[in-house]
């Protein structure tokens, strides 16, 4: 694997997409790709008192959009681990990735399986996973899509690193 590019892993809270950006992080090494790992819960203020709502996330997307433009253009390769409800927040990873190549992930799973995650996280508004789940955006066109009940973080990376072997980012 040669040019950077910028992994998209998109889906509801809880689904797995934290763990699974670390795991393909630490697969994509060996490779020569050491990527930048960008999640919006570096830029949101998230507690189990207060609800996110898109207006929250697409207001930190300038701020992460630039961080995401900066270590493409470094040759960075960049995991971005979102919760995009929304063609406006969608539009501004693609704009801040344009001209770079980019391979879409959907992370998802059964919405018992979010709640039961959510749950035992305890760190998220209770509600979360059921809202991000039923509002994600786009529901489809990815390139790949990862079910984190199928398969656990290190075969779900596994998949990922595979399909950039053969090729499947647009």
């Amino acid at each position: 694997m040669s040019d950077n590019m910028l992994i998209l892993l998109n889906g509801p809270s809880s689904a797995g997409k934290s763990t699974i950006a670390n795991e393909l992080r630490r697969r994509l090494r060996p490779h020569g790709a050491d990527p930048a790992v960008i999640s919006i819960d570096d830029y949101m203020k998230i507690s189990t008192d207060e609800e996110i709502w898109e207006d929250d996330v697409f207001e930190v997307m300038p701020d992460m959009c630039r961080d995401i433009s900066a270590a493409l253009r470094r040759g960075e390769w960049v995991i971005v681990d979102h919760v995009i409800t929304s063609a406006r927040i969608y539009d501004a990873l693609l704009e801040a990735a344009a001209g770079f190549k980019m391979m879409t992930v959907l992370v998802t799973c059964r919405l018992e399986t979010l709640l039961k995650r959510e749950k035992e996280r305890g760190n998220r508004f209770a509600g979360t996973a059921e809202a991000s789940f039923q509002y994600l955006y786009p529901r489809e066109g990815y390139d790949l899509r990862i079910d984190s009940e199928e398969s656990g973080p290190a075969a779900s990376a596994k998949k990922i690193v595979e399909a950039l072997q053969r090729g499947r980012a647009s």
